[in-house]
């Protein structure tokens, strides 16, 4: 499911971490991913605005996800020595509210190494 389109998107994030290693905020991070995005003509959306509703009723408090890549994959992008399953769930929450079935929680401050998990949600496009 999106497989070829999140190739491409862990090609950049693997491409940041090279070349900025780990130890830097989590906003540069983000900066950098989107300038190799667009070096590399992948269509994304940052820190877009999320709407939640509650028995109808629009709350005021947002939801917004680092990125949405190729206008289906959900990103949130870490700077931690490591991630926890609180991460994994913000995620979650992000592709429960879009309806989007895959998200990807990129982790850029651990030493060493890219952490990355993807999430797929089979389920979501059916619920209201």
């Amino acid at each position: 499911m999106l497989k070829q389109q999140g190739y491409d998107l862990m090609g950049a994030a693997f491409e940041v971490y090279n070349v900025l290693g780990y130890g830097m905020a989590e906003q540069i991070y983000q900066a950098a991913l989107e300038v190799e995005l667009r070096l590399r003509g992948i269509p994304f959306i940052a820190q877009a605005e999320l709407e939640v509703f509650f028995k109808g009723h629009l709350l005021p408090p947002k939801y917004r996800p680092d990125l949405v890549v190729f206008g289906e994959v959900v990103v949130e992008i870490k700077a931690l020595k490591e991630l926890c399953t609180d991460h994994e769930a913000q995620l979650f929450n992000y592709l429960r509210i879009t309806r989007k079935q895959v998200g990807y929680l990129i982790n850029f401050g651990k030493k060493g190494e890219l952490e990355w998990k993807r999430l797929i949600v089979n389920d979501l496009r059916n619920k209201k």
